[in-house]
């Protein structure tokens, strides 16, 4: 049996049904859930007990929209300063060229920055299967998330509508929707684990209207649902993807998505910039992953996040890759939420630093089917994140969750734990060699961009 004790926390936000706020209390974990909250707290000689006195406590941060192998594509040149569809068309071209021991190292840079700004549960859109490359990407990932500690939705992503059929990826990132439905099954009979708490979840999730058939669309809903496993896809991100979904279906995207049974709890969509009020009403219980870093970035658009949480619909929290966004920090992805929809609505009451950090918590969980995550109660397993407010940039504190979201940082982190394990403490991670990952990234690159200085010289050869 193992024991953890935080002791004297002097701020514990819980997020849970009552929305406790307790002050200078303890958090008693054993074996990963949460047995005890209250004033001093006995402990045994074998308990281990960290001092948190000065701190505040928060679940952990959940990331409803990642995809982890763009980390090795953070920052590239060759498509900054470009709106979506070319940027993607950009990306295709070194994307190809993904390997499993690449999507590994993707992983765990993702999972590791992640850690570091607090999140414990993160949701992965991985949707690029190039041709020649195994279709066990995807299990690369899972094993990157049970080696470093971090509890995972993985989505089983899916590219089908190729170029040569009118569909905006190339051939070669494109596979056959009997192997995209093969692989799907495999996958939910392999990791899916429904129980409360899992470290390890399946969603399927085929890309986007503009990479995919309506068949796979619909057949990929049909085992979804037969297998009760959550449904991920991009939606309404841009003018350009509507503008497809008219031109080749006669329909907008949401309302592609009602023809197709792409509506309801089972369902979270990334983005929902071009949803129209009618359509936020049909939304029916499906969920939205707000992604405001990258949707500015690329210059997308703002989703209309006020009117959406005013419904009541389930938003959460998303950082998307960091080949568009370029970090990965759920608090700061909160925080620019909070900013543009008082700046977009003219309210500066709208949305308040409990609303926002509940989006990049509790309702980032609910949004993927997980009620069983993203609040702090007795019986929790222990996702917890700890932050220390005494450096000058969070000085004088008169509200907590105001200092915060709007002016903390990832260095103020102390602790991030992930079912009663700290993964992260004092800037160090206990569970990896950060140095080897590191060192193994760097390697990656520049293989890559040996790569990209090879075809360029072939291609002024010819």
């Amino acid at each position: 049996m193992s024991s953890l004790l935080l002791k004297n926390i002097d701020h514990i936000y819980t997020f849970n049904n009552q929305e406790d706020h307790l002050e200078h209390q303890d958090l008693l974990i054993v074996n990963g859930v949460i047995t005890a909250i209250g004033h001093n707290l006995p402990s045994t000689a074998d308990t281990k007990v960290i001092e948190c006195e000065g701190l505040v406590a928060l679940p952990g941060f959940v990331n409803t929209h990642h995809h982890l192998y763009q980390t090795l594509f953070r920052g590239l040149k060759e498509v900054q300063e470009k709106p979506l569809f070319p940027w993607l068309i950009g990306l295709y071209e070194f994307w190809q060229h993904l390997t499993p021991t690449a999507v590994y190292h993707g992983a765990m840079v993702g999972f590791s920055e992640l850690l570091r700004t607090g999140c414990t549960l993160t949701a992965d859109h991985h949707y690029v299967f190039p041709n020649g490359q195994p279709s066990t990407l995807i299990d690369e990932q899972i094993q990157a998330a049970k080696d470093i500690g971090m509890r995972f939705h993985a989505t089983r992503g899916s590219m089908s509508l190729g170029r040569d059929h009118g569909g905006l990826p190339p051939m070669t990132v494109v596979q056959e929707e009997s192997i995209i439905l093969e692989d799907s099954l495999r996958l939910i009979q392999t990791y899916h684990d429904p129980s409360d708490y899992a470290m390890t979840r399946i969603a399927l999730a085929p890309c986007s209207p503009f990479s995919v058939t309506a068949d796979l669309m619909k057949n990929t809903a049909l085992l979804a649902r037969e297998h009760k496993v959550m449904m991920h896809t991009h939606l309404a991100e841009t003018l350009d993807e509507e503008a497809f979904c008219l031109e080749k279906y006669g329909r907008r995207p949401f309302e592609l998505m009602e023809d197709l049974g792409w509506v309801g709890k089972d369902v979270w969509y990334a983005h929902g910039i071009f949803l129209d009020d009618h359509e936020i009403h049909r939304l029916n219980g499906s969920g939205i992953a707000h992604c405001p870093s990258s949707n500015m970035k690329l210059g997308s658009g703002i989703a209309p996040v006020a009117k959406m949480m005013a419904r009541g619909i389930r938003v959460g929290i998303g950082t998307d890759g960091a080949a568009s966004n370029n970090n990965l920090n759920a608090l700061e992805e909160a925080n620019l939420a909070a900013l543009i929809q008082k700046g977009t609505t003219g309210d500066p009451l709208i949305l308040g630093p409990r609303d926002l950090l509940e989006l990049a918590c509790r309702n980032g969980a609910l949004s993927q089917g997980r009620a069983d995550c993203g609040s702090i109660a007795l019986g929790n397993r222990a996702d917890v994140v700890v932050y220390d407010l005494e450096a000058p940039h969070l000085q004088p504190v008169y509200d907590v969750l105001s200092n915060l979201l709007f002016s903390a940082g990832a260095g103020d982190i102390v602790l991030t734990m992930v079912d009663g394990r700290v993964l992260y403490r004092n800037g160090e991670f206990t569970t990896i060699d950060i140095g080897r990952v590191m060192a193994e990234t760097r390697r990656i690159r520049d293989e890559k961009l040996a790569r990209l200085a090879g075809a360029a010289a072939n291609k002024r050869g010819t």
